[in-house]
């Protein structure tokens, strides 16, 4: 099969699938759109948002779409490292056996992360980065394809240890979940208080995933395009050639060169579920937001005037 042919099957499998997952959750279309995006390419996506937003169902419904192993970890102050990734343990022969942990399935929703210490958080970083685990010396790969979709609560600072800059890094996209309109909350409300269940169908298997992974890195990228992600990135840096008078007050802290690669990534997977065979300068700013918001630092003068993440990188595009 083509890679057009194969462009064009993806823009009808992602409508159906958007069919699928509206049948239970309602609204929030374009947090949909970004976890997809995500799992197109491979990436992590972080769920940002007040408590119940759907964002547990949301993740839930998405996996039974995809038809993939769904596993959940509630992220606790006490919970350990062994909790995630699993442990040794000695069988009746005396001899150690290796127990795998709920780290090993497809889609891993990492609940409330900000609620376990950087230690428990850190037993991630391996796992999201290498699609692997280092046990004792030994290392175990993770099945494929593989997703970490982590939420946190944005209101409560009590019990909670943000995360640590290079653990941000490794979320693809950083998405805030807005509340529902009055309109999608009525339906909300009328549908979850009823004995009704929404049936879901299963359209994806987790090979076809991999290789919707790989048509996505067969895109063609113009250079103009490239050189646009590039430079918006760079001019996110405070002390680089290019950076504005803007980024120079309100930034202390830019973002890496892996956003430069996330942008082109998302912006491929945003130009095919779109029917295009090749993005544009467009595709890029569709995705700069979800993908630039969790790696720009903002200095306290921008917390002391109230400048959000959002207006920086609005005021940058």
């Amino acid at each position: 099969m083509s890679d057009v042919v194969a462009v064009e099957n993806l823009v009808k499998k992602h409508q159906e699938l958007k069919k699928e997952i509206a049948k239970v959750i309602v609204g929030q279309e374009t947090v949909i759109d970004q976890i997809l995006l995500s799992i197109y390419t491979g990436g992590h996506s972080l769920l940002i948002g007040v408590p119940g937003l759907a964002k547990t169902l949301m993740v839930n419904t998405i996996a039974r779409t995809l038809g993939l192993d769904f596993k959940r970890i509630q992220f606790t102050p006490d919970l350990m490292p062994s909790d995630i990734l699993g442990s040794e343990v000695l069988d009746q022969n005396r001899n150690f056996k290796f127990i795998k942990g709920p780290v090993f399935g497809n889609i891993i929703l990492a609940d409330e992360i900000n609620r376990t210490p950087p230690k428990t958080q850190a037993a991630l970083l391996e796992a999201m980065q290498e699609r692997a685990v280092t046990i004792a010396g030994n290392q175990y790969k993770l099945n494929q394809p593989y997703f970490v979709l982590a939420t946190q609560n944005p209101i409560e600072q009590e019990g909670t240890y943000p995360l640590p800059e290079a653990q941000l890094d490794r979320f693809m996209f950083a998405i805030e979940l807005k509340y529902p309109s009055v309109e999608e909350e009525i339906q909300v409300v009328k549908s979850t208080t009823s004995d009704l269940q929404a049936t879901i169908d299963t359209l994806f298997t987790a090979d076809e995933i991999i290789e919707v992974q790989h048509l996505i890195r067969r895109i063609p990228v113009p250079d103009n395009v490239v050189d646009y992600a590039v430079r918006l990135v760079n001019r996110t840096r405070p002390g680089q050639e290019g950076a504005s008078e803007y980024v120079q007050n309100y930034i202390d802290w830019g973002a890496g060169p892996r956003a430069s690669q996330n942008l082109i990534l998302a912006a491929k997977a945003h130009a095919a579920i779109n029917g295009k065979f090749s993005p544009d300068i467009e595709d890029v700013k569709a995705v700069s937001l979800g993908i630039l918001r969790h790696r720009i630092l903002k200095n306290y003068k921008a917390e002391a005037e109230g400048i959000t993440e959002e207006k920086i990188i609005t005021e940058l595009l």
